[in-house]
């Protein structure tokens, strides 16, 4: 007689750079990952957006052994608008694995991997900014995060850019002096910043690669330079922005919070930025708790879509630490790198 297939679930955390997929039995076994690229259909398009999903999860449940898919949490970032979710949604319930789909921003998974309730806020900084407040009633605090056009600033892309800026002013006279000029140009073999600029221009250096500036932007700011320190200390003040309205509209402003931090740039924990968002937190929320997750946030998206299966208290905390120390043991600690940079508009 044919033993009857496993029952689980399947766990996708969807960045710009990277998707993260896992079929996880209810138990705790992991029994497949896999990777793809990133989440991005505003750049590629919905539909090879979605086939290049529906591959990688192919892929993981074949090498899962087919087990019996339970339920499946999709967590991508990209999915900013109701109307977003709802699409990705409708898509992967066509799939017809389970009619058991829930899928969200990335900032829920990043939230559920720093906390054991689905309470606090989660401000996430990749190549782009973006951040969720859940509070205790059900109230909900969402930003747009698509860019300029929706008041964001403080990604990884936006980092770049901003210290490109610097760096083009230092050289020709209109702005202070800075160390980035030189970095940046000796970095991408140039001999100026303006060279720089000059090849991404013409298309011999790719823009995605501006994102290798923040490693260099955030050394030339421990290192000193005032104009690195300025642009660090305005991501700063973004995050505790976000973070700060969005306890408020949830109502955790004077009540025991946690503020979860993730993201390349934030999981990153420079000191100069963790340090000033603490202390930006703290001087109006005091009572609120900044946490940096030692996992990435597939962590999260593997609880999420645990979290609707019927597992009792005593099950779920041994569920849970099976699947942490599963994830400490492999490539999902929390990895400070800046994705790819998203279309900003």
């Amino acid at each position: 007689m044919t033993a009857a297939p496993q029952a689980a679930v399947i766990a996708i955390d969807g960045g710009n750079s990277k998707t993260e997929i896992a079929v996880v039995r209810l138990d705790g076994e992991i029994l497949s990952t896999t990777r793809t690229g990133g989440h991005r259909p505003h750049s590629i398009g919905i539909d090879a957006a979605e086939r290049e999903l529906r591959d990688a999860v192919d892929a993981a449940v074949s090498a899962a052994g087919s087990p019996a898919i339970r339920g499946i949490g999709a967590y991508v970032a990209n999915a900013d608008f109701d109307v977003e979710e709802r699409l990705l949604r409708d898509r992967i319930l066509a799939w017809g694995l389970t009619p058991d789909v829930q899928v969200g921003n990335d900032t829920l998974a990043l939230l559920r991997s720093g906390v054991d309730h689905r309470v606090g806020v989660a401000v996430v900084c990749g190549a782009g900014i973006n951040c969720v407040g859940l509070g205790r009633h059900g109230e909900v605090a969402r930003f747009a995060a698509i860019g300029t056009i929706t008041g964001d600033w403080g990604g990884g892309f936006d980092l770049s850019l901003a210290a490109m800026f610097h760096a083009a002013r230092a050289e020709d006279g209109r702005g202070p002096r800075t160390v980035l000029a030189e970095s940046i140009a000796r970095h991408f073999g140039r001999d100026t910043a303006l060279g720089v600029s000059e090849a991404v221009h013409l298309g011999e250096l790719d823009q995605t690669r501006l994102h290798e500036i923040v490693p260099i932007l955030f050394q030339a700011a421990s290192l000193g330079d005032r104009v690195a320190q300025q642009i660090v200390e305005r991501q700063a003040q973004e995050v505790v922005a976000m973070a700060r309205v969005a306890l408020d509209r949830v109502g955790l402003h004077d009540t025991e919070a946690d503020v979860v931090l993730g993201g390349g740039v934030l999981a990153a924990d420079h000191p100069l930025l963790s340090d000033a968002v603490r202390a930006g937190i703290a001087a109006t929320h005091p009572l609120a708790r900044v946490i940096i997750p030692d996992l990435s946030p597939l962590m999260g998206s593997i609880l999420l879509a645990l979290d609707r299966q019927p597992l009792d208290t005593s099950e779920r905390s041994a569920v849970e630490a099976r699947i942490r120390a599963s994830l400490l043991h492999g490539e999902h600690r929390r990895a400070g790198t800046i994705p790819v940079p998203s279309t900003q508009y």
